[in-house]
């Protein structure tokens, strides 16, 4: 994936500018443009005198300790569709731990959740303290074609990090063959079929890059992919992980949740939701950019980009 332009979501506080501050590390190593835009804690729309130059101050102080182009956004409503409209034009949108408590949140989701809906590319949960570069990233994976995708963004995010792969397989297969009463020997053959048939698709995944090959390690867990995948980040000391997500509406996830969401708020650490219709293909990502109208934009600081 190209990673030409980020968009990081402060509320100003010291929370929310680690944010920004992990924002601007990813844009440093992709030499990418970096927009900064205001938002309360709450995400409540009220206008704020003072976040405007506030975030003129923030994208100054990012830019001389980065080295980096910046830009602040003017809207500083703190309205979620404006955030949601910014993220059209970008290829990443980081954003802080924002809970919501109200009516609103518990049906239609928290805020992140009613991003997700609606913004076409990943959104990146920054929670760790920005003490240094992505070191390790767990990607979760289901073997289902978006798969591929997830361990393409992984490779791409930092060509230095080590990239695991993991699968937790199902058991609810095993409890209804025991509910059929089938053998223990059967399903002891299925067990092992099953390890077997997840071992050779996840070494498919990492021997699709050569060059990524020995820094790219795999695990198989058993049990609830979502607890099992965050298990394997405590386990694995993985400063991020990455994990698909699907489109749905408010009333699918109010009803069924899904093993992103329960992800996000189990881990204690970075997640990269990654939508399942992402492009990441180079040149569909070019003939995409290509069709998009040119917008103007306040220019915070950093008129032009350092030379490599």
């Amino acid at each position: 994936m190209n990673i030409q332009s980020i968009l990081a979501v402060t509320d100003l506080s010291g929370q929310g500018n680690r944010t920004v501050f992990r924002a601007a590390v990813l844009a440093a190593q992709h030499r990418a443009l970096l927009k900064i835009i205001y938002a309360p804690k709450d995400f409540i729309a009220c206008e704020n005198a003072d976040a405007g130059e506030g975030v003129r101050r923030l994208a100054a102080e990012v830019h001389t300790r980065f080295g980096i182009l910046v830009k602040n956004v003017s809207d500083t409503s703190g309205r979620l569709e404006a955030i949601a409209e910014e993220a059209q034009w970008v290829d990443m949108l980081v954003i802080g731990e924002h809970r919501e408590k109200s009516a609103r949140a518990f049906f239609c989701g928290q805020p992140i959740e009613r991003l997700l809906r609606v913004v076409p590319c990943p959104i990146l949960l920054a929670r760790l303290e920005v003490f240094h570069r992505y070191r390790r990233i767990l990607v979760a994976v289901d073997f289902t074609p978006e798969s591929r995708k997830l361990v393409k963004l992984a490779w791409s995010l930092d060509s230095d990090a080590q990239v695991e792969l993991f699968h937790a397989l199902n058991t609810m297969h095993e409890g209804k063959l025991r509910y059929a009463d089938v053998s223990e020997q059967a399903i002891r053959a299925y067990r092992h079929e099953s390890m077997r048939d997840a071992h050779e698709r996840i070494f498919s995944l990492s021997d699709s890059s050569n060059a990524r090959r020995n820094r790219v390690v795999a695990a198989i867990g058993k049990g609830d992919a979502a607890r099992q995948a965050v298990v394997q980040q405590q386990h694995a000391n993985a400063d991020l992980l990455v994990v698909g997500k699907r489109r749905s509406s408010a009333f699918t996830d109010f009803l069924f949740g899904s093993i992103a969401q329960r992800v996000l708020w189990w881990s204690s650490r970075d997640v990269l939701l990654v939508p399942h219709d992402l492009r990441i293909d180079p040149k569909t990502e070019v003939a995409a950019s290509s069709a998009r109208p040119i917008r103007r934009e306040q220019v915070a600081v950093g008129q032009r980009r350092r030379a490599a």
